[in-house]
């Protein structure tokens, strides 16, 4: 009797322990989740803290990959002018017709170390793929209905799971596009192209679809993939609100505190330069320039979307490359404006990025081996970005170390008039093991002259990194 009672007693005891852990765990939970209101009202320096890395980072891969690469721009045996990723929505491809290409989909030759090294090598510190794309395919196992690359496809694989490993493995970290706006979905679809603003074309069903489809599906990625960034489109159709946008928002942070949001996950984007109009009060950790670059600095962060070529998708016929030179002049023109560089891949249906890019980004690697240390870590200058066509500014961060970069070769003389170098102290040009020589007058600013032997190496010809520990002048 008395063991009976001692182990009924014992019972007791570690059912309030479990109960008081849980409760415990629970209040824990609770109070680490942040409040709507913390959320909408977080201070500059919690802001400041979580953008820290990504600022830190300043160049980043973006793939465009999906269905869109099977067709590759072309369409019942017509190439099609545009982007490769809308050829659903510009060739007016039935929803069933389109849905071939998906169960076509089957990159078989895709290695996701492979993409996440060629990333590492050019440089790149982060990368943002499309999880899913305005035709609505998902390229992972989604438990949000079937079309994915698992259910739906002939691939029958997560593939982002793959590129997850390989980020993880390689220290890169990992990001997820993904489009408000659905093709496929039928509580989503309308027929918004080209008048994306005429209220009478909007799906009466598009809450629900963001209830039962969107935002499930956003909360499968958080949950499964622990991104770091998740960087939305397609906000410009008339069904998305301030409201959805404010609940999308705060649902992400309450699920990771630490997630950075881009600007078009609301409504204030003001067009192809992506930054938010004045006056509204918009949600969004940065701006989002596509296709160009901002002309002058701004307080917001940013970051500029752009291509290799002319298209995001994979398009078979799409050979109007830009040269290393531009891709690495574009780099550094916005590292010194405080921007970030995010250059889109378009890999093939059978998952290989093309020959083109590969090699544009080594180029890219290569310089950044030499004169990395001017893109990451810095900061625009207070009161310089660049002086004439052909040279930019650019501060290491909380140090009073200055890049004078030059987009052109400098012939016997380097001259800067926005520098000037601690007395006694050395002038490097990145990449050459000597001190140059220089002289400084309030006059003419700083002349720093050039070794005729500098001036004949191929590695130091696309921008020259001039590195100063100095001040600032006006």
């Amino acid at each position: 009797m008395k063991k009976t009672i001692l182990t009924l007693l014992s019972i007791l005891l570690i059912t309030l322990s479990f109960a008081c852990q849980s409760s415990e765990t629970s209040e824990s939970t609770t109070e680490n989740t942040l409040s709507r209101e913390e959320i909408l009202n977080e201070s500059e320096e919690a802001f400041d803290e979580r953008m820290e890395w990504w600022r830190d980072a300043k160049f980043g891969l973006f793939i465009h990959w999906g269905p869109y690469a099977v067709p590759a721009g072309v369409h019942n045996g017509e190439r099609l002018e545009g982007i490769g990723e809308w050829i659903m929505e510009r060739a007016e491809i039935p929803v069933e017709e389109y849905e071939e290409y998906s169960r076509q989909f089957n990159p078989t030759e895709y290695d996701a170390d492979e993409w996440v090294q060629i990333a590492k090598d050019a440089g790149m510190k982060y990368i943002i793929i499309t999880s899913k794309h305005h035709d609505g395919f998902a390229l992972w196992d989604s438990e949000v209905g079937n079309y994915n690359s698992v259910d739906f496809a002939q691939i029958e694989k997560d593939l982002l799971d793959e590129l997850k490993v390989a980020a993880d493995k390689h220290g890169i970290e990992l990001g997820f596009y993904h489009s408000i706006m659905d093709w496929h979905h039928p509580d989503a679809q309308a027929p918004h192209y080209p008048d994306y603003n005429t209220s009478e074309k909007m799906n009466p069903n598009f809450d629900r679809y963001v209830e039962n489809y969107l935002k499930p599906q956003v909360r499968e990625l958080v949950e499964e993939y622990d991104p770091a960034v998740m960087w939305f489109d397609g906000e410009w159709i008339p069904e998305w609100t301030h409201e959805h946008a404010e609940d999308m928002y705060v649902m992400l942070r309450q699920m990771d505190p630490e997630l950075i949001i881009n600007n078009r996950v609301d409504v204030g984007r003001q067009g192809m330069q992506g930054m938010n109009e004045e006056g509204g009060d918009y949600l969004g950790d940065f701006g989002t320039p596509e296709q160009e670059i901002l002309e002058s600095t701004s307080n917001f962060d940013w970051e500029a979307c752009m291509t290799m070529n002319d298209t995001w998708g994979y398009k078979e016929h799409d050979d109007n490359w830009k040269s290393s030179e531009t891709l690495i002049h574009n780099l550094v023109d916005i590292a010194a404006k405080g921007g970030n560089y995010l250059l889109n891949v378009g890999p093939t249906a059978e998952g290989i990025i093309p020959d083109a890019s590969v090699e544009r980004l080594a180029d890219m690697g290569d310089w950044m081996d030499i004169n990395g240390e001017a893109i990451y870590e810095t900061d625009r200058l207070q009161n310089h970005f660049s002086e004439g066509e052909s040279i930019r500014y650019t501060k290491k961060k909380g140090e009073p170390v200055y890049y004078g970069i030059l987009l052109e070769e400098p012939g016997q003389t380097a001259q800067f008039s926005y520098l000037q170098p601690d007395e006694g102290s050395e002038v490097m040009l990145l990449g050459y093991e000597d001190p140059l020589n220089w002289e400084f007058d309030e006059e003419n600013g700083l002349s720093i002259q050039i070794p005729d032997e500098v001036t004949n190496a191929e590695n130091l010809s696309t921008a020259w990194v001039f590195k100063i520990n100095g001040s600032e002048i006006n």
